[in-house]
C-alpha cells in the first residue's frame, strides 16, 4: 500500500513538471494495454451520436415500480408488503397507485437520504416529508405544505395511466432498474457527477489538488458573476482535448430546482451564461481554459442540429422547470416534451446511429425500496428512473446491471475516447479525485444493454398528450 502511495504521488509530480514545461507525457488512452473486446470495436463504428436527457427528481418505484419484470415494490397479490412510518399518525403507510398529475415528494438532499434510507430499512420517507414541511413551510398556503391526499404523496407510484409514453419506451427499448444516483445528496451533485464524475469544494479554482469531497454544498458562483469555482477535470476536457464535438443544451427558462436542497424556494432563471444547480459547466475552470462557453446553447439550436447534420457526438440536455417533470409540475408536461424530443431525434437522419441514455437527476424524495451499495465515499444514492433508446437497444429488455451516471461517462470514454478514463494518474490533467468512478468493479456496462447484430429497431414515433395506458395492477 505504501509503495503504491508512492508511486502514485510520482506519477502525479511527473505530470505537474511536464505541463510546466510546456509538454505533455505519451499518454496510453486505458490504464493497462488490452485488446478491444470485438463489440466494443463494432460500438465505435455504429455509435455517432450519444444524447443524454436529464429530468428531474423521480425514483424508480415512482415511475416503474409495478413494471413487470423489474425489481419493484415488494407486493404479495398485487398488496404492498413495505410501507413508511408516518410520526404524525402513527400509521406505516404502504405504497399506493397515485393519479394525481401533480405530486410534491419531498426533500432530497443528504440529510433526507440518511433518513429515508434509515440504516437500510428504507421506511423514512413520510418522516422526511414531514420534517421538510416543518423547515420550508413557514407559509402553509406555499404548494404542497398542505397536502394530505391519501398521506404524504411520497408513498406513490405512476404506472402506464400517467406516463404511458415513458412505459412504451420501457416496453420498446431498454429499462434499468438499478441506476443509482452517483451521490446520496440533491440536484448540485449530482449533475456535476453527471459532468465530471465528482462533486467538490475547491478552495483555488487555478489549483484542481485543491478539491476536496463535497456532495452536501459544493462551492457555487458568486451572486451575478461566472467565477471559476471548480477546478477538477470534467469530461469536456476530454472532449476538448480529443477534438470530440460536444454540447449542453438548454430550454432557457426558471430552474428546475433550488439554490439547495429544499422543498420548495423562489426558483431563480435558467440561462445559458448562467452558472447554476442545472448549468455547471460554466463554473469550471477546464471550460473558460478551453475557450467552451459556447458550447452551452440553447435547445433549439439542438434541433436545428438535426435538421442539418451538425449533431454534437455527445450531447446533454436539460429542461425548465415547467416540463422538467421536477414537483411539483405536470408529469403529463414532463413527459409530453421528452417525447417531443425523442420524436424529432427519431424523425431525424441521425436516428440510425444514435443512442439516448434518458434519466432522473434524484430521487426527488420518493419511495423507493432498493438499498443503495456502497461505491466509495460519496455514494450511491437512491435509484432514479433509466432508459437506453437506440435501433441497437434490446427490445424489452430490463437491465438489472449496478449502474450510476458514471455509466454514461464510461460509455462515452469508451466510444469516443479510446477508453481514456477521468483519471488523473493518465488524462494529462490531475485532480484529487479521491477515486476513479468509472472503474468501480461494481459498475455496470451500457454496451451490454446493445445488440449490434439484430435488425436495428424502428423509430417509435408517440403521440403527444397520450391517452392514458392499462393498470399495471387489477383493481387499482
Amino acid at each position: 500500500m505504501k509503495n503504491s502511495k508512492i508511486i502514485g504521488l510520482t506519477l502525479v509530480i511527473s505530470f505537474m513538471i511536464l505541463s510546466a514545461c510546456g509538454t505533455q507525457p505519451s499518454v496510453s488512452p486505458s490504464n493497462t494495454p488490452t485488446a478491444v473486446p470485438p463489440k466494443l470495436v463494432e460500438a465505435r463504428q455504429k455509435i455517432k451520436h450519444v444524447i443524454i436527457i436529464m429530468q428531474e427528481n423521480r425514483s424508480f418505484d415512482h415511475y416503474f415500480g409495478t413494471y413487470p419484470g423489474a425489481d419493484g415494490i415488494p407486493m404479495v397479490n398485487g398488496v404492498p408488503t413495505v410501507c413508511s412510518n408516518d410520526p404524525v399518525t402513527g400509521q406505516c403507510i404502504k405504497p399506493f397507485h397515485d393519479p394525481s398529475d401533480i405530486n410534491y415528494g419531498g426533500p432530497h438532499g443528504m440529510a433526507a437520504a440518511t433518513t429515508d434510507i434509515n440504516g437500510g430499512k428504507m421506511d423514512g420517507f413520510v418522516q422526511s416529508v414531514m420534517d421538510g414541511r416543518q423547515n420550508y413551510c413557514a407559509d402553509p398556503k406555499t404548494p404542497g405544505c398542505t397536502s394530505k391526499e391519501q398521506g404524504p404523496d411520497a408513498m406513490g407510484w405512476h404506472d402506464a395511466r400517467e406516463i404511458p409514453n415513458y412505459w412504451a419506451y420501457a416496453q420498446n427499448f431498454v429499462l434499468q432498474d438499478r441506476m443509482f444516483e452517483p451521490s446520496a445528496s440533491w440536484s448540485l451533485p449530482a449533475h456535476l457527477f453527471l459532468v465530471s464524475g465528482w462533486s467538490a469544494t475547491c478552495s483555488n479554482p487555478d489549483d484542481p489538488m485543491s478539491c476536496k469531497n463535497d456532495i452536501n454544498n459544493p462551492k457555487q458562483a458568486v451572486a451575478g458573476g461566472n467565477k471559476e469555482d471548480y477546478a477538477w477535470t470534467d469530461m469536456t476536457y476530454l472532449l476538448h482535448k480529443y477534438n470530440i464535438s460536444w454540447g449542453y443544451f438548454l430550454t432557457e427558462g426558471i430552474e428546475p430546482d433550488c439554490e439547495n436542497d429544499q422543498m420548495f424556494c423562489n426558483q431563480q432563471p435558467l440561462a445559458l451564461d448562467v452558472p447554476s444547480v442545472m448549468n455547471p459547466l460554466p463554473n469550471f475552470t477546464t471550460v473558460h481554459d478551453d475557450l467552451q462557453l459556447n458550447h452551452v446553447r440553447p435547445t433549439k439550436e439542438f434541433f436545428e442540429s438535426l435538421k442539418n447534420g451538425s449533431l454534437p457526438a455527445v450531447s446533454w440536455i436539460i429542461p425548465e422547470y415547467g416540463v422538467s417533470d421536477h414537483p411539483a409540475t405536470s408529469i403529463l408536461a414532463g413527459q409530453n416534451y421528452v417525447t417531443d424530443l425523442i420524436n424529432k431525434i427519431m424523425q431525424s437522419s441521425e436516428w440510425d446511429n444514435t443512442v439516448i441514455l434518458l434519466a432522473w437527476d434524484d430521487w426527488g424524495g420518493f419511495y423507493d425500496h432498493v438499498v443503495p451499495p456502497s461505491v466509495d465515499a460519496n455514494g450511491y444514492g437512491l435509484r432514479v428512473p433509466a432508459l437506453v433508446i437506440s435501433p441497437f437497444a434490446k427490445k424489452g429488455y430490463v437491465d438489472h446491471q449496478t449502474l450510476s451516471f458514471d455509466a454514461y461517462l464510461k460509455f462515452i470514454e469508451d466510444i469516443f475516447l479510446d477508453s481514456q478514463r477521468l483519471d488523473p494518474m493518465t488524462d494529462g490533467r490531475p485532480d484529487s479525485r479521491p477515486t476513479v468512478r468509472e472503474n468501480s468493479p461494481l459498475l455496470g456496462d451500457i454496451l451490454n444493454d446493445l445488440d449490434f447484430n439484430q435488425t436495428p429497431l424502428p423509430s417509435l414515433i408517440l403521440p403527444i398528450d397520450p391517452t392514458p395506458g392499462p393498470a399495471s395492477i387489477e383493481g387499482t
